[in-house]
């Protein structure tokens, strides 16, 4: 097959669940060009396999105003029918506002020089990863083209505004929806047309083989711990600093060190320095892969308190190392982490549970963590091996072709 991918931002320290799929799809023999709205920032840029991606993807805002404009004025003139019939779909799903109608513009604009792009490359199949204003821009150019598309769905940023961003529309007019868990499944079953629940299909996210291949190395005695992820209110990090804070000053040890940037950046930094923390969390900024594993192998386990999500990927990666997850008890992450088995699962918000959590896992011998490790690696060779998962969205995508 020849296939197209779009998001948002390609390219990020953060985003290889799209890797995975688009390295595993190319080794299956299958050609896939990569699309991106915009460039990723400078500090995402942090491994060769990374900037590889980069330099493979056509970057949709970096080409010339003129040359977006006259896509556009060839969409209208070449295929006048398509063109109208695409603006009043763009209308009919625009959000309320003026500034998000003027936005929807925009995304047909970006539409035409896509669709323009897809036909010249012979895509027979566009997917879309994060069913927002990026999935807009795929829904348009198939409209304009012919050329169908379909989509992955992650959460939890839909489902804050499902009916801004046109979710049952897009359900509906792609040739299949790809939901990461069966929870994710659940939100979009609330919001799509009961006719088109035959279109959502689980398929995990997966992890690489430098995760799932290779030996787990032994839990190390040193209460290390490790939290990786974009450093933004819905992670719960400020939580977790307190909690770090509450376990120090009760006699407990631990070293914490959070892999990531973001907004919150500056509030943990801040929260750092008032409760004298500077010897027990670091900051490392993102990284690439191989520095996340090197610091999760060095670690006891990952802790994610997350009020939001999906399903992280570093969870998976963790527990494929042989390491235990803190985590919370929300949205996918249940469908993965067993609690008291691969790990503790507390309530979203809570600083009592949390701090228990912690002591805990800084005070388990290394046997009992290698043990839940185990269990945890197990389900995810089980549920997110990436053979296993690309295969489930090839046939998918067979079909749609």
């Amino acid at each position: 097959m020849i296939l197209a991918y779009i998001t948002s931002i390609y390219g990020r320290a953060s985003d290889t669940f799209i890797r995975n799929e688009v390295i595993a799809l190319r080794q299956r023999g299958h050609t896939v060009h990569t699309y991106s709205i915009r460039r990723a920032e400078e500090d995402q840029h942090v491994s060769a396999e990374v900037r590889s991606e980069q330099a493979g993807t056509d970057y949709i805002l970096e080409r010339p105003r003129a040359q977006l404009l006259a896509n556009l004025a060839g969409a209208v003139l070449r295929q006048p029918a398509a063109f109208w019939r695409t603006l009043r779909l763009a209308w009919q799903t625009r959000p309320a506002g003026v500034a998000a109608a003027a936005r929807q513009l925009v995304y047909l604009v970006e539409a035409c020089y896509l669709a323009r792009r897809l036909r010249a490359q012979g895509v027979q199949l566009l997917h879309n990863h994060i069913a927002e204003n990026s999935a807009t821009v795929a829904m348009l150019a198939s409209s304009l083209s012919g050329i169908p598309f379909s989509m992955t769905v992650h959460g939890p940023g839909i489902f804050y505004d499902p009916r801004k961003w046109a979710l049952a529309t897009k359900i509906a007019r792609a040739s299949f929806t790809v939901c990461i868990t069966s929870f994710c499944k659940s939100q979009c079953m609330v919001f799509a047309d009961p006719a088109d629940f035959a279109k959502l299909h689980v398929v995990h996210c997966s992890v690489g083989p430098e995760f799932t291949d290779v030996a787990p190395l032994p839990v190390p005695a040193a209460p290390k711990l490790v939290c990786v992820g974009r450093l933004c209110p819905e992670k719960g990090m400020l939580l977790l600093v307190e909690a770090v804070a509450r376990h120090v000053a009760a006699g407990g040890q631990c070293e914490l060190t959070f892999i990531g940037d973001g907004p919150s950046r500056r509030p943990i930094e801040q929260l750092i320095a008032r409760h004298g923390l500077q010897q027990s969390v670091r900051l490392l900024g993102w990284q690439g892969s191989a520095v996340v594993r090197s610091e999760i192998e060095a670690s006891r386990a990952l802790v994610l308190p997350s009020f939001a999500e999906g399903l992280p990927i570093v969870i998976m990666e963790a527990l494929a190392l042989g390491r235990p997850v803190v985590s919370t008890r929300i949205a996918g992450i249940p469908e993965l982490v067993e609690d008291g088995r691969s790990g503790w699962l507390v309530a979203a918000g809570s600083h009592d549970e949390l701090v228990t959590a912690l002591q805990a896992v800084t005070s388990a011998d290394p046997q009992t963590l290698a043990a839940m490790g185990a269990s945890g690696a197990a389900a995810v060779r089980a549920r997110h091996h990436v053979a296993t998962e690309t295969a489930k969205l090839e046939q998918l995508m067979l079909q749609a072709v």
